[in-house]
């Protein structure tokens, strides 16, 4: 069972042709306004035509969508949705595939408790009131995380030549130099991360519209989704690898899912739990069990994950959220984003030599499937932990970050 796990052929299992991509172009323009239309169509089909988010989500879809001209031109040619529209059943085939135990319980779990609900229509489920207090915790979620991310845009702006100077010494000097607007790559990098953040929660938005949730179920309820999460926390880096890998390898993938969240800057703006516009929607839709679970755990861990991806995404140095040494040392995904298609996985390695005390013993609560995920490129791609896009990053931290502290400090 473990070594048909970790089998390459099970996990870089594609139909079609292989290839790899982590950056759009100017010829996906066509591509990139089908998605953006059919991002559009979930917003406004999830939240109604006149509400809130609706209004927010297609503006944010109008400037990212220009903004896609303004940084890469446009070039017309067939579209790979037109060029291979089988690669649409192979996505879902691939989904399928994919899905774990812990979703499979999970969406269980939330049926029975709609039929046991119906089932017992005397007792004083308050099936109304649970659900405006799901809608009360939905919005908390959103406009918190919108917060965060907003006090990160401020700071980014107020910081904006260090941003640049940060930039120009990674493979984004492919997009950042002297001249360009830095304003406006800061702007985007946001306007993604909220576009995306509104798609991302849309099926938790329409769990709690269309499911019945009990007052009277709600503590055991919750305990069942506590041990179901448990169980995911173990089963999520191998999910996430597959995933991720698709997401790159694909072309389809990449142009219509996960490309997006490699279009920003690399900064905790974009980050919204790894996702790209339409692949936050399938995900939680098609993967995760988080959005199945009662809206108090929902709202507890969404909000919780979230915030913490946003932190881990913070790859320039120097700025709010300060990612600290300690974890870039332990930590991986830095390199995915300057330049690296690997690793796949969330790319962590707290144990190893060398490794903070402090972090280890952090760390030491998940599984290690989680605390040592790179484990599973390393042995799946042959991903080298000592790289040099690494250690180039690390020595970013120390001249922007460390040193920065220390004259604060004094």
């Amino acid at each position: 069972m473990s070594a048909r796990k970790n089998d390459p052929v099970v996990f870089h299992k594609l139909y079609g042709t292989r290839q790899p991509r982590a950056v759009y172009y100017k010829r996906d323009f066509l591509d990139y306004v089908l998605m953006i239309a059919l991002s559009g169509l979930v917003v406004v089909l999830t939240y109604g035509f006149r509400h809130v988010m609706s209004i927010v989500g297609v503006a944010l879809c109008a400037f990212v969508l220009a903004m896609f001209v303004v940084r890469h031109g446009i070039e017309l040619r067939v579209p790979v949705i037109l060029r291979r529209p089988q690669d649409i059943l192979s996505m879902f085939l691939y989904k399928l595939q994919n899905l774990s135990l812990p979703y499979l319980i999970a969406m269980g779990l939330l049926l029975l408790e709609n039929v046991l609900i119906a089932a017992t229509p005397n007792l004083s489920h308050h099936v109304e009131t649970m659900r405006n207090v799901a809608l009360w915790l939905f919005y908390v979620h959103f406009l918190a995380i919108t917060a965060f991310r907003t006090v990160i845009l401020i700071d980014h702006l107020r910081k904006k030549e260090m941003v640049r100077d940060v930039l120009m010494q990674t493979a984004w000097k492919r997009v950042i130099d002297e001249k360009t607007n830095i304003t406006l790559e800061i702007v985007h990098a946001y306007c993604t991360g909220l576009l995306t953040h509104i798609i991302l929660i849309a099926p938790w938005y329409l769990v709690i519209g269309y499911s019945n949730f009990s007052l009277i179920f709600l503590p055991v309820v919750c305990v069942i989704d506590v041990v179901i999460h448990l169980k995911w926390m173990k089963a999520i880096n191998a999910w996430f690898y597959r995933d991720h890998w698709l997401g790159h390898n694909s072309e389809f993938e990449f142009v219509f899912l996960h490309g997006t969240h490699h279009d920003a800057i690399p900064s905790a703006m974009i980050a919204v739990a790894e996702n790209g516009l339409l692949e936050g929607f399938l995900r939680l839709s098609m993967g995760t069990p988080v959005s199945f679970y009662n809206p108090v755990m929902s709202f507890l861990i969404t909000t919780l994950e979230v915030k913490m991806d946003m932190e881990a995404h913070q790859y320039i140095p120097g700025v709010y959220p300060r990612l600290p040494m300690k974890v870039m040392e332990v930590s991986q995904h830095s390199t995915h984003h300057y330049g690296s298609i690997e690793p796949y996985s969330f790319g962590i390695k707290v144990d190893q030599p060398g490794a903070s005390e402090e972090y280890q013993k952090l760390f030491s609560g998940l599984p290690d499937e989680l605390r040592n995920s790179a484990k599973l490129d390393e042995e799946l791609t042959g991903f080298k932990w000592d790289n040099p896009t690494h250690r180039r990053t690390i020595s970013l931290y120390d001249k922007y970050h460390v040193r920065r502290e220390t004259v604060e400090a004094l």
